[in-house]
């Protein structure tokens, strides 16, 4: 029940407005058609920003690649991290806030690196070959 009412006031207070910009920069990589592996993994980041409380992301050992996510960087990333980390700074300032800004400062990260990210049920176990995720490097 709390995942619930945390994902709804989430909602209210900036994610809708996140998950937008990872949609649109989503189109764009889709649209570029070269940067279609960025736009899926775009989109898959626009639904834990729009709904994370509840799930966890799991990085797989093999997955991605460095100069994958150095592009993503240069292309989007920086600008989705950046409005994470101003959404963090807003959101710590009050005791309510916490969790949120938490939420933010994990997003920031997968949004520096975004390919080999898989997202799962925060009950489920996780993969063995996989590592859990908890903030930026």
């Amino acid at each position: 029940m709390l995942k619930i009412v945390g994902n709804i006031i989430w909602l209210l207070l900036g994610g809708i407005e996140l998950a937008l910009a990872y949609a649109v920069a989503g189109i764009v990589m889709i649209i570029l058609i070269v940067t279609i592996p960025w736009g899926i993994g775009a989109f898959r980041l626009a639904s834990y920003a729009l709904w994370p409380f509840g799930r966890k992301t799991v990085r797989a050992p093999s997955a991605g690649s460095i100069l994958g996510n150095a592009i993503w960087i240069i292309l989007a990333g920086w600008w989705l991290a950046l409005g994470h980390l101003i959404a963090a700074l807003l959101s710590a300032i009050t005791i309510i806030g916490i969790p949120f800004a938490v939420a933010h400062w994990r997003l920031a990260g997968l949004a520096l690196r975004p390919l080999g990210v898989d997202l799962v049920d925060a009950d489920a176990p996780a993969p063995v070959d996989s590592v859990e995720i908890q903030g930026p490097p």
